[in-house]
């Protein structure tokens, strides 16, 4: 079951992967349509406007479109073979089911209390699917028809048909079985996923109800996932779908941008739903802070190496709000210091939010500059002028508390083993090593693992190569794993996850080749 869950986390951040480059675009185009910076050159009229308008509907796109994004994202994880083919089936079966679910509303939605000639908006319990009027299921509906989808695929795509029926193989035979499975699925939605709307509703009251506590709360918790790879599951619905907002905290606040740059009051009062992506602030101050930290407590003869390493996973996590690296090198040598690290997190979060700043904060500065600062440093530049203020003592305050720590209790942290055989490796020399032997690296983590014989299947994720395994015993130990030029693994039971950095979609493949 772990393992079902972790390759289901790392399939849901596929398209995660996409919201950087369109959440600049939606940043600088708000910035530039926005009336309240430029003036009369924003004006709606103005040929200034309309061009950048052009710019800015287009990187809307991805947040307008995200259960579509998730239905054709999740079988690139999961499908077993044939992910591509496995995708279209997806996709076409998603729509058939919204077009049954809409022409059933149409004509026994008004015995179920549902209009469907109501506009499609947060209150009317409907949405536009592609341009299908349907009921509002947001991201729960699209990956329940996708897993479906994906688990008929996987069972019947390479089923044995007749000659004289071969035309219906495969993809064909999948859609066909598909096509009569999703009319009893959207009888159930219209029966049941009402209720479950009224249900989402409360649920929303009460995590709203929770206040800054409930923000610690959630960073706390998301923190700590991280190492099992589980930490998607816990932010997606918050982010992405109805749990906290209509449409999600980040598409919401996309559509909200000009309202909010329009004004200047708190950005709390404004957006308190826009609280839970606290998430981010550790990565842009806590993980430089941990780096001073390990610095200043290597021997003296480490520091100019351990510098040399260090700089590049701190950039990853400060501009990309990819945490793994650094983080990894001290979470099975230190694992007390990790804790520390979540409850660091959590506690910036809520003084933060405590001071009336929200917005979205969840990855690195090149997210957080699109989607804040760059639309909205003209009217609330003095609430980010605090929150730097607060990042940077935070700053100091994790560099005090880990080498507090590392000194008291004798941590061997980078820089301070006994040893200095096993490291992890920088940008530079990880391209290097790929360039010389780049096959032979790959080989050699295969063989980590226990060899061909020894994997089921293999995803990945943003960082990680995810492998689950007949018998972990053959699996080398995570110091084996950074040898070889990896940062680490992760074994849990029979799913291990081989922590690779941002290339790790070209090293699946050539692992997959091998195989």
């Amino acid at each position: 079951m772990m393992q079902k869950i972790q390759k289901f986390g790392g399939a849901m951040f596929t398209p995660v992967l996409l919201f950087a480059f369109a959440g600049i675009v939606v940043g600088i185009g708000t910035l530039f349509t926005t009336q309240a910076i430029f003036g009369e050159l924003a004006s709606p009229e103005s040929l200034w406007f309309k061009c950048w308008n052009v710019v800015l509907q287009g990187g809307w796109t991805v947040f307008r479109q995200l259960p579509l994004l998730f239905v054709v994202a999740l079988p690139i994880g999961l499908a077993k073979k044939q992910n591509a083919r496995c995708c279209m089936e997806a996709l076409v079966l998603y729509l058939t089911f919204n077009y049954f679910v809409s022409i059933m509303l149409s004509q026994w939605g008004a015995d179920l209390g549902i209009d469907l000639t109501s506009q499609a908006e947060g209150g009317s319990h409907l949405t536009q699917i592609a341009g299908i009027e349907t009921l509002d299921m947001g991201m729960f509906g699209a990956l329940g028809i996708s897993a479906l989808v994906i688990f008929l695929h996987n069972r019947f795509y390479e089923k044995e048909l007749p000659e004289w029926l071969g035309i219906f193989s495969g993809s064909t035979f999948v859609f066909m079985i598909g096509f009569f499975a999703m009319l009893p699925v959207a009888v159930l939605a219209i029966l049941i996923w009402p209720q479950v709307q009224l249900l989402m509703s409360a649920l929303q009251q009460f995590v709203l109800g929770a206040g800054t506590l409930g923000v610690g709360l959630f960073v706390f918790l998301e923190k700590l996932l991280i190492p099992f790879g589980l930490h998607h599951l816990l932010y997606s619905s918050f982010y992405f779908d109805n749990v906290v907002i209509n449409g999600g905290i980040y598409s919401y606040w996309a559509t909200q941008l000009p309202q909010l740059a329009a004004s200047t009051e708190a950005l709390k009062e404004l957006a308190p739903w826009a609280s839970y992506t606290a998430t981010g602030f550790s990565k842009i101050f806590g993980c430089p802070g941990i780096a001073l930290a390990f610095y200043f407590t290597a021997k003296p003869q480490n520091r100019k190496r351990l510098l040399a390493l260090l700089i590049p996973i701190t950039l990853t996590a400060v501009l990309c709000g990819v945490t793994e690296p650094i983080e990894f090198t001290f979470l099975f040598i230190a694992p007390v210091l990790f804790i520390v690290h979540a409850v660091l997190s959590a506690l910036l979060a809520m003084v933060i939010n405590l001071l009336g700043i929200t917005g979205i904060f969840s990855g690195g500065l090149i997210e957080m500059a699109s989607f804040n600062w760059i639309p909205l440093m003209g009217s609330h530049w003095q609430q980010y002028l605090l929150l730097f203020a607060v990042g940077l003592a935070f700053t100091g305050i994790w560099f005090v508390v880990f080498r507090f720590i590392i000194l008291k209790l004798n941590l061997k942290t980078p820089g301070r083993q006994d040893e200095e055989n096993v490291k992890f490796y920088s940008k530079s020399d990880y391209r290097a090593s790929k360039s010389d032997e780049e096959t032979l690296i790959v080989q050699k983590v295969l063989e980590a693992l226990g060899g061909k014989e020894n994997i089921i299947d293999v995803t990945n994720c943003a960082t990680r190569l995810r492998v689950n395994i007949k018998d972990p015993k053959v699996v080398l130990d995570d110091q084996a794993f950074k040898a070889l030029g990896t940062h680490g693994c992760i074994t849990s039971g029979r799913s291990v996850q081989v922590i690779i950095g941002l290339s790790v979609a070209k090293f699946r493949e050539q692992f997959e080749n091998l195989l």
